[in-house]
């Protein structure tokens, strides 16, 4: 049958290479595979509504409980838990439409890079649509089309950490650092293993979620190949098959290596050649399909029949088919009935999405390479992830926190120092320094920026009147840059700088120009009060999604340790089994595959805190878990004899309103840092928080 063939390509070049296959083959023999996308709850709720003349935000928040963009189903608690009465007549009838149309055809999209490639013409075999993006053209066929009449399509898929690893590249030759490449850099070494030992992989591909930090220790790579290990084994099929402790025991030598023999005339060390590498358990799917060829005497189409039952991502397969005709085929062959159950289990797991060997190493050589940018060049590594976002697991401000607490400098953007993406700069000692670029700034043009570059190329600016008048930017561009506090350079901080734009007239003349700026030069001090550092710090989430002057949860930390309420970095040393309460900012929530537990993520000032909670209690806190921003967390913590720390979770606490103190007339003194005590307003809604923009939305993964 076809191959199926997969190509990661740098994200931000994608559209290039699409570009090049039409013209390469032609638009008459190539063209991108459709896709049907079907109704799910989110969108089922949200269309119904319109249709019943509901409002968006009651929609929105109905549907606010729901898991993850794939779930299947929208069962009536689920609105209970939002505080809606399920026997509202209109509640009732807007639940049987939705109920009616989940998971039907909703429209025909284009594939997210999938070509159809032909020797003769494509288009008189299927029709070819203009797409609703310029310069795309998509066939009426989906996949399972393609795949039952045998036309080969080939995966032009973008990888954000290409991106990031050209670019990092592209800085260390700019800033003399060498001139690497892909196989150039330096392999095995032990630096970067260390630095993996410990966790410490914020950013690193394929290896940044809790679940692959928490491995780490336990697994303690110390060579490549235990980095292929390390990206397959954190995977549902693994997780699902009882795959993974017994790996552990045995590479720590806790348990011995198990390779059962059949009955002769066979092969006593069958089994070792097949599972050798990985002790005896199998971790990818082509060892499962080996120890189905091997042990239990599938033909080669059985087998390749078993690799297409084996699931792909959002694709559950139909692995149990091959129960009986796998455990008889051992027993036939001598092997244990217990033993041939138990390895039909682990395949089993494949069913919910294994990982192949080859794709495991080739994820394994960008696992290494950004390790070991991360580990010797860490302000080029940032620099670059932030320059490649979206990407990741982690927004800007964690990404930019990982740095400073590895002792890197991170300025803020600056009219006369910034450009478009995130830079590097020297510092008197030689270091490098990272600039966050103008792209930082939300709501900001990438053509502002342009303008801003040509300008400066004459000379830098020494006035908001200077900016305006040679950069030609409209009045929006000058308040997103006063907002962003990027005039620091010209001696004007946020107020002022905001206050100079607000006078400003529009329209101005050029006339006129001169003489307004000497008018402006002769007005007297307007001797604006100084902005709080706690407003500063709302203002910098709210323009830049992050802050270099401090942390929300610090300006709360008065009122939290009145409620016994402990920081990140107490609930981190505090001793095993000790019951405790702590806050945050929610950074990540994620449910990995069908898992049964819940991992959260929350940050303060000190820190962060890794909590997890048994999905089988999500239901009786899911509003709290999923609603808030900011998160008070009751739970006990378990220490690991690896030094992991978690929190098991036993109440949530959505303390969101919290944040809108920051920025009430309730915080009093020039400087929150000083000491101030907050004076909290409480909220009469408590389980309703307001919409408060001051935090990034966290990363939801399911």
């Amino acid at each position: 049958e076809p191959p199926d063939i997969d190509v990661d390509f740098e994200h931000e070049r994608r559209e290039e290479v699409m570009q090049y296959i039409y013209e390469r083959y032609g638009r008459e023999r190539a063209g991108i595979a459709a896709t049907v996308i079907h109704y799910r709850p989110r969108s089922a709720m949200r269309e119904v509504g319109k249709v019943l003349g509901l409002s968006e935000d009651l929609t929105s928040r109905i549907v606010s409980t729901v898991w993850g963009s794939y779930a299947s189903e929208m069962p009536e608690k689920r609105i209970a838990e939002t505080g809606f009465d399920p026997t509202n007549p209109e509640i009732v009838r807007l639940k049987r439409l939705v109920d009616q149309i989940l998971n039907f055809p909703r429209h025909l999209s284009q594939h997210v890079g999938g070509y159809v490639l032909t020797e003769g013409r494509l288009d008189e075999i299927v029709p070819i649509h203009n797409a609703a993006m310029e310069d795309r053209t998509f066939i009426e066929w989906d996949k399972d089309d393609i795949d039952a009449l045998g036309l080969m399509k080939v995966d032009i898929l973008a990888l954000g950490m290409l991106t990031c690893i050209r670019k990092s590249f592209d800085l260390m030759r700019e800033h003399g650092l060498g001139d690497f490449r892909l196989d150039t850099i330096q392999w095995e070494d032990p630096a970067v293993y260390d630095m993996l030992c410990k966790g410490d992989s914020i950013g690193v591909f394929q290896v940044e979620s809790r679940a692959q930090i928490n491995m780490l220790p336990r697994l303690r790579p110390r060579e490549f190949y235990d980095l292929v290990i390390q990206v397959a084994i954190v995977r549902p099929g693994p997780i699902e098959g009882d795959m993974v402790h017994p790996y552990l025991r045995r590479r720590s030598g806790k348990e011995p290596h198990d390779y059962p023999s059949p009955k002769p005339p066979h092969d006593p060390d069958e089994l070792r050649a097949v599972l050798g590498k990985t002790f005896g358990v199998p971790l990818f799917q082509e060892q499962a399909m080996k120890l189905a060829i091997v042990a239990a005497e599938f033909s080669p189409s059985d087998a390749n029949r078993l690799r297409r039952a084996m699931a792909t991502f959002r694709n559950v397969g139909t692995i149990d088919q091959f129960e009986a005709k796998m455990i008889e085929g051992m027993v036939r062959r001598g092997y244990d009935r217990d033993f041939a159950e138990r390895c039909f289990k682990q395949i089993e797991g494949f069913g919910s999405y294994g990982f192949p060997e080859s794709h495991a190493l080739s994820f394994a050589r960008l696992v290494y390479v950004s390790s070991w940018i991360k580990c010797h060049h860490p302000a080029v590594f940032t620099c670059a992830l932030l320059s490649s976002q979206p990407m990741g697991f982690y927004a800007s401000a964690q990404l930019v926190r990982d740095l400073r607490d590895h002792d890197g400098e991170v300025r803020p953007p600056d009219i006369n120092a910034s450009i478009w993406d995130s830079s590097l700069e020297r510092r008197e000692d030689g270091k490098l320094a990272l600039r966050l670029g103008f792209r930082q700034i939300d709501g900001f043009s990438e053509k502002w920026e342009e303008a801003i570059l040509d300008a400066r190329a004459e000379r830098f600016f020494d006035s908001i009147e200077d900016l305006a008048r040679r950069a030609n930017l409209p009045r929006r561009a000058l308040r997103l840059l006063a907002d962003a506090d990027a005039c620091r350079s010209i001696g004007k901080d946020r107020r002022e700088a905001l206050w100079e734009v607000r006078r400003m007239p529009k329209g101005e003349l050029p006339l006129f120009a001169t003489a307004r700026q000497r008018e402006l030069a002769e007005e007297p001090d307007a001797n604006l009060p100084a902005m709080p550092l706690a407003e500063h710090v709302t203002a910098d989430y709210q323009t830049l999604r992050l802050s270099l002057k401090g942390h929300p949860m610090e300006f709360l930390r008065a009122a939290l340790d009145a409620e016994n309420v402990l920081s990140c970095a107490a609930t981190n040393a505090a001793k095993d089994g000790e019951k405790v309460r702590t806050a945050g900012a929610v950074l990540v929530r994620q449910r990995p595959g069908k898992g049964n537990a819940v991992f959260i993520t929350i940050e303060d000032e000190t820190g962060i805190v890794n909590a997890l909670l048994w999905a089988s209690n999500l239901d009786r806190m899911r509003r709290a878990v999923m609603a808030s921003r900011l998160m008070l967390i009751e739970g006990q913590v378990q220490r690991s004899q690896e030094g992991i720390v978690h929190l098991m979770v036993t109440r949530v606490i959505d303390r969101t309103w919290m944040l809108e103190t920051l920025s009430d007339r309730h915080m009093r003194g020039p400087d929150m840092a000083g000491g101030d005590s907050v004076k909290m307003a409480p909220d009469p809604r408590h389980g309703h928080p307001r919409n408060v923009r001051l935090l990034p939305k966290s990363r939801d993964f399911h």
